[in-house]
Order: structure tokens, then sequence, then C-alpha cells
């Protein structure tokens, strides 16, 4: 398929910008998130995956198209970018320390609703379960129902 040098471009810089690409299974319209037909993303991509470029999963009428390090190489090539410029999806993150937990087991948290029935005050129901007496030793649980009465 033609695709003009100016689309190809377009489609190689997002791709390398991003590190991924996503296109709906439909040729006809524009990609939402370039200017160019959906058509041309889908068989470049294609033609990417052919020469294991990208990988490339397909779920619910979606392609995703992940860069691989050949891929990233390629583009590298293609753009005339420096090895310093990497996709966003290979750059760090710094996160925020986490902050350290009160030394309550719950915290700020507020109680859980719906203790059950039998729930001592204070207590969830599961603990209340979990402490309450064991069945007396004479105990033997008749069950009711359908098909009459258990056999002795």
């Amino acid at each position: 398929m033609l695709i003009l040098k100016k689309n190809r471009e377009l489609i190689y810089r997002y791709l390398f910008k991003e590190g991924v690409m996503v296109a709906k299974k439909e040729p006809r319209g524009k990609h939402p998130k370039i200017d160019v037909p959906n058509i041309e993303v889908i068989q470049l991509m294609r033609s990417f995956h052919s020469k294991n470029l990208v990988k490339e999963q397909y779920a619910w009428r979606h392609y995703y198209w992940f860069l691989t390090n050949e891929g990233i190489e390629f583009l590298r090539e293609y753009l005339n970018l420096p090895a310093e410029i990497v996709p966003s999806t290979l750059k760090k993150t710094t996160r925020s320390v986490a902050q350290p937990r009160p030394a309550g087991a719950d915290g700020d948290r507020p109680p859980r609703m719906g203790a059950g029935r039998g729930a001592v005050p204070g207590q969830s129901g599961r603990d209340a379960y979990r402490k309450a007496q064991p069945a007396p030793g004479d105990f033997t649980p008749s069950y009711g129902g359908r098909g009459g009465p258990v056999p002795q």
C-alpha cells in the first residue's frame, strides 16, 4: 500500500514517542490521535509486526502494538534520533515515598458496615464467628426440606 511520506513520518514519530499504538479495526475514517487515515496505521503496523519490530495484540475490535527493542532501534535510525531519547513506555517514573501507616490495624479507615447477626460491638461478623463457642457435644443437626425425613 502506498503511504505518503508525511503520514508515514507522523505515524513513526507517534509510535516512537509513546512506545505503543492503538487502532480500532475500522479501515474507514481517521486515527483518533494522529491526523492520518486509520487504514494506513493498520497497514504500517502489520508491516512492522511481520518484521518483528512490534508485538501485536488484538482484543474487542482494537489492535494494540508495542515496540520491541529492534523497533526502537529501527525508528531511531529512520528518524535520526540520539540514543538518549527513549519512548515514554521505557521512561522511569518517580513515585512519591509511601506514607507510613498508623499504628492501629485499620488506621483511619471507618468501621465496616453490616457486621451481621450476633456481632459483638467492636468486632466484625467474621471475628465474632471465629471467637464464638463451639456447638455442644450432643448437638445433632436436622436437615428439613425437600425429600422428607432423613433416614436414621
